[in-house]
C-alpha cells in the first residue's frame, strides 16, 4: 500500500489518506456546500467582483451574443452539431474520415465509458503516466470490471505490458495530476506496443490536449495515434462548459455515443453553442499567458516559503505534507494533529473565507491531489486581486491562521463545514 511520507496510508483509488476530519467523500461535499456559503455571505456583502476564481478553471458558460441558436436540446444539436464536430477534430487533431466526436458530460464520464465499451469483465488494463494515472481512469478500471496496473516510467511499461495477461486497454495520461508531461518519444513507443499487442489506447489528456501542443509543441491528441482521447473544455485556453469532448475512431465512438445516452453520460445538446464558442475562441497564446502567470505567481511564493514550493515546466504547488509542516511549525507542534488532505482543505478554506480566492481544490470530488496547485491562472483575474505579490502575502497569512487552529480538531470541522459540524 502506498503512504505519504508521514506514513498514512492513501485511501484507495486516491493518492492521499482520508483523516479523522475528512473521512471520505460525504465530507468533501459537505465541505463544498460550506465554501459556497462563504461565496454568497462575501458576494452579498461585497459584490461577485470581490471572488477571485484562480483555480486555473473556466467552469462558466459562453454562447456568442449574435447566435441566435435556442438552448434546446432537440434544435441546438440540428443547427450545430456539424460546427461542433468540424471545430472538435480540428481542436483533438482527428481526420474527418477516421474520427468522430461525442461531448459527454464531464472528463471522468469520457474516460469511465471508453473504458466501459472497450474492456471485457476479468481483463486487464495497464496505466502510464508520470507520476500516477487520475482518480477518473482508476475508477473507470474499476467499474468496468477490469484489474488495474498503474506503471510511471516507460522500463514498468514494457515490463508490465510484458507480463500482463489479457490486456485490452492502456490508458495513457499525458500530462499528469503532479503536471508532469510524457516525452513524445515514451508516448510514442507505448502507443506502438500496445497496438502491437492488440490493445486499444485511450488517453486521458484532460489538460495536456492543449498544454502538450501549446507548451511542449507535441502533436494534438488524436495525432498520437490512440484508439479514443478526451479533454475538459473547462481548462487551459479553453472557457468552458464543463464537458468531456471526446474523439477517437468512428466505430468506437458510436459505441460510446450509444453507452452514453443510455446511462445519461452525454453533454446537454442545449450546450452546444457554448462548446462552438469555447472552441472558436481557442488559441495556443492563451496558454503560454496562462503558463507565465503562473510562473509569476509562483516566484512570488517561492519568496516567501522556499523551496518547499515546487515547480514544474507549467505550475507551482505547495504539497499538503509541507502545508502542514509549515502550519505545525508556526504553532510549535511535534505530533501531526491532521493528514495533509485536511492541511490542504484548511488552508483552501481560509483563502476563500478571508480572501475570497478561489483555488483548484474544491473543483474535483473528491480532489484529485492534496497539494496546491498554482496552475494556469488569468492574469486579468490576478491583476484584479492585486497581482502576484498579494497573493502570496495571502497564501502566507492564511498559514498563519491554520496554524492557530490546526491543532483543534473542533476549530478544524467549523472551519471546514460550519458551525454546526458535528
Amino acid at each position: 500500500m502506498t503512504t505519504d511520507r508521514y506514513g498514512n496510508t492513501h485511501t484507495p483509488g486516491l493518492p492521499y489518506a482520508h483523516g479523522d476530519i475528512i473521512r471520505d467523500s460525504r465530507d468533501d461535499h459537505a465541505k463544498l456546500r460550506n465554501a459556497w456559503r462563504f461565496i454568497n455571505a462575501r458576494t452579498q456583502e461585497m459584490g461577485l467582483d470581490r471572488i477571485y476564481n484562480l483555480s486555473g478553471l473556466e467552469r462558466g458558460y459562453q454562447a456568442p451574443a449574435d447566435d441566435p441558436t435556442p438552448m434546446d436540446d432537440e434544435l441546438a444539436p440540428a443547427l450545430m452539431s456539424g460546427r461542433l464536430t468540424e471545430l472538435a477534430l480540428d481542436h483533438l487533431g482527428g481526420d474527418p474520415d477516421v474520427h468522430d466526436i461525442m461531448p459527454m458530460n464531464r472528463q471522468t464520464a469520457a474516460v469511465m465509458a471508453a473504458m466501459r465499451v472497450l474492456t471485457e469483465p476479468g481483463c486487464s488494463v495497464i496505466g502510464i503516466s508520470a507520476t500516477g494515472s487520475h482518480p477518473c481512469v482508476l475508477r473507470g478500471a474499476s467499474y468496468a470490471g477490469t484489474k488495474f496496473i498503474d506503471t510511471l516510467t516507460l522500463s514498468d511499461f514494457e515490463r508490465a505490458l510484458k507480463d500482463t495477461e489479457n490486456v485490452q486497454v492502456v490508458a495513457l495520461t499525458r500530462l499528469a495530476v503532479s503536471y508532469e508531461i510524457l516525452n513524445i518519444k515514451d508516448i510514442e513507443r507505448v502507443v506502438r506496443l500496445a497496438h502491437d499487442q492488440g490493445a486499444k489506447v485511450v488517453v486521458d489528456d484532460a489538460g495536456g490536449a492543449r498544454v502538450g501542443p501549446a507548451i511542449f509543441g507535441q502533436p494534438k491528441t488524436l495525432e498520437l495515434g490512440v484508439d479514443v482521447g478526451s479533454t475538459g473544455l473547462d481548462k487551459y485556453g479553453t472557457v468552458g462548459p464543463r464537458i468531456g469532448l471526446l474523439g477517437g475512431i468512428k466505430s468506437i465512438v458510436e459505441k460510446i455515443r450509444a453507452l452514453a445516452f443510455e446511462i445519461g453520460a452525454e453533454a446537454r445538446p442545449m450546450i452546444y453553442p457554448g462548446i462552438v464558442q469555447s472552441l472558436e475562441q481557442y488559441d495556443p497564446a492563451r496558454v503560454v499567458e496562462l503558463v507565465d502567470t503562473t510562473k509569476q505567481v509562483t516566484g512570488a511564493l517561492k519568496a516567501r516559503l522556499g523551496n518547499r514550493v515546487s515547480e514544474t515546466p507549467v505550475i507551482g504547488k505547495l504539497d499538503g505534507e509541507d502545508i502542514m509542516e509549515i502550519a505545525m511549525e508556526r504553532a510549535g507542534l511535534t505530533d501531526n494533529p491532521v493528514v495533509p488532505i485536511e492541511a490542504l482543505a484548511g488552508l483552501a478554506m481560509l483563502l476563500l473565507r478571508d480572501f475570497g480566492i478561489m483555488t483548484v481544490h474544491f473543483a474535483g470530488l473528491p480532489p484529485g491531489t492534496s497539494a496546491m496547485l498554482i496552475k494556469f491562472m488569468p492574469p486579468e483575474t490576478l491583476d484584479r486581486f492585486g497581482g502576484p505579490e498579494k497573493f502570496a502575502d495571502a497564501v502566507n497569512q492564511c498559514l498563519d491562521r491554520l496554524a492557530d487552529i490546526i491543532a483543534s480538531p473542533a476549530a478544524m470541522r467549523e472551519l471546514l463545514y460550519g458551525p454546526e459540524a458535528d
